[in-house]
């Protein structure tokens, strides 16, 4: 693969980085260094205060916001992002976005301001929730009352098409690293085999930390991000096909246009994982990759069934996540192996679904326990049970024992509670500073109790943080 140096449009102008430009060092790094452009702030580098935020132009017109921290250069090649410095007017002057936040007494120190603008800009292309838009973004003199009235004085616009360089497959070189940037599965394969240490990079919202923060330099980086198989996405009568590269904003709003017992659930957490920034990268294949026993997406993918297909240049397999999740981040792929795509089966019309996650803030938080359960309820008696959990154990668990009561039972509210007294069988939560163990085994109890309360009174809204 021949190297190439990295481009991509900035501010809609397009820009080429010398040829020695390390592909993995950060976004944010390379706009406030060699870029000159420091009206982009570094405040946590770890994806949690916004004051990085950029946002990428899609081609279709979309805004999408991201934590330039978080963000290798690598994955810009062949894109388009805007900073503040490219938000203006007709006339040159301050884009209306800026000048209505001023207006609204939106800033004080400032600080937080530019990461706000950006993200704001990103939310006006729609009709989406200002509360939902700002998540990622820390305040902390303004207050958010004038922020959010700010946004609601923002006329919507309508976001054109963004010109991005034309860009093929790529190795990006700098003393000490490879980069690659391949354009094809079968590509993708042969890197993998010839290269089995090399990071794996979807989002980088998990992998994007060891570089900002713990200011790692990998010695070789295989880049998914333009692989077009694992950007696909497909709904049909049969299930959810999701490829591992797909970010989280495109699943979401599928789900949000999806008539199923799932959709709803689902959306409501996957609304709650990180904040925008982090969801307009972050994927499917990335949560898996990482086997955590806290991340938000593993629960309801072994409640539901869920199965991944793993390639090689040798073979293709399939098997359930379940399977796949093998210990404390550890998982059972082969060091010539990918994860290529997350296939979710349907829910039957009378299928109760639910996901819940407990964490100390509703927003931009890690679990503290999350419960996933999907039940097949007929003529007023649970047939099937599926209950899986995260944050109780070293690894993401079924409830077998509490399944097993749920099995059969009729649907009621004691039979759930027969069942969440059994979790004790099931879970072995350790004390942290997320919470002790003792609170941890009653919090599940809680949860899998909400399952009833979620499909029997959905009009009362449950406390979600600590």
């Amino acid at each position: 693969m021949a190297s190439e140096q990295i481009s991509f449009c900035l501010n809609g102008q397009v820009v080429v980085l010398p040829p020695t430009t390390s592909a993995a060092s950060s976004l944010l790094d390379w706009l406030r260094g060699p870029a000159g452009l420091r009206g982009t702030k570094e405040g946590c580098a770890e994806g949690d205060c916004g004051a990085c935020t950029v946002a990428l132009e899609e081609p279709d017109g979309a805004r999408v916001p991201i934590n330039a921290c978080l963000t290798l250069l690598g994955q810009m090649h062949g894109r388009a992002i805007r900073t503040v410095e490219g938000l203006r007017d007709a006339a040159g002057g301050p884009h209306p976005v800026a000048r209505i936040l001023a207006e609204h007494d939106g800033t004080q120190c400032g600080f937080c301001t530019p990461g706000i603008v950006m993200s704001a800009w990103a939310a006006v292309t729609g009709d989406g929730d200002p509360h939902e838009a700002l998540a990622g973004n820390l305040c902390r003199c303004t207050g958010y009352r004038p922020i959010v009235a700010a946004m609601a004085a923002m006329p919507r616009e309508v976001a054109t098409p963004a010109p991005v360089p034309a860009s093929t497959a790529a190795c990006f070189h700098a003393p000490g690293q490879a980069f690659h940037l391949p354009r094809g599965l079968h590509a993708l394969l042969s890197l993998r085999a010839a290269h089995p240490d090399a990071w794996l990079l979807a989002g980088g919202t998990d992998l994007g930390l060891r570089v900002s923060e713990h200011r790692e330099r990998p010695p070789e980086v295989i880049c998914l991000l333009a692989v077009p198989e694992l950007q696909a996405l497909h709904i049909d009568a049969h299930g959810i096909r999701i490829g591992a590269a797909v970010p989280y904003h495109r699943l979401l709003a599928a789900l949000r246009g999806l008539d199923d017992p799932i959709a709803a659930p689902f959306a409501r957490l996957l609304a709650r994982l990180g904040s925008a920034q982090i969801r307009g990268l972050g994927t499917l294949g990335g949560n898996l990759g990482t086997a955590s026993p806290i991340g938000d997406m593993l629960p309801p993918l072994v409640a539901l069934g869920a199965e991944v297909t793993i390639a090689s240049l040798c073979a293709t397999r399939r098997m359930a996540v379940e399977a796949f999740l093998t210990g404390y981040r550890t998982n059972a792929l082969a060091p010539d192996e990918v994860v290529t795509e997350v296939i979710i089966p349907r829910a039957g019309p009378g299928d109760v679904v639910a996901m819940e996650k407990l964490s100390r803030r509703h927003d931009q938080d890690i679990t503290a326990v999350g419960l996933s359960a999907w039940l097949r309820v007929v003529e007023g008696r649970i047939r099937a049970a599926r209950v899986a959990l995260g944050g109780v154990g070293p690894r993401v668990l079924r409830a077998t024992a509490a399944e097993h009561v749920l099995m059969g039972a009729p649907w009621s509210l004691e039979t759930v509670r027969a069942a969440a007294r059994m979790l004790d069988r099931d879970i072995a939560p350790l004390d942290d500073l997320r919470g002790s163990g003792a609170w941890r085994r009653a919090a599940a109890a809680g949860l899998l109790e909400r399952v009833w309360w979620r499909a029997t009174r959905p009009d009362v809204e449950p406390m979600e943080a600590l």
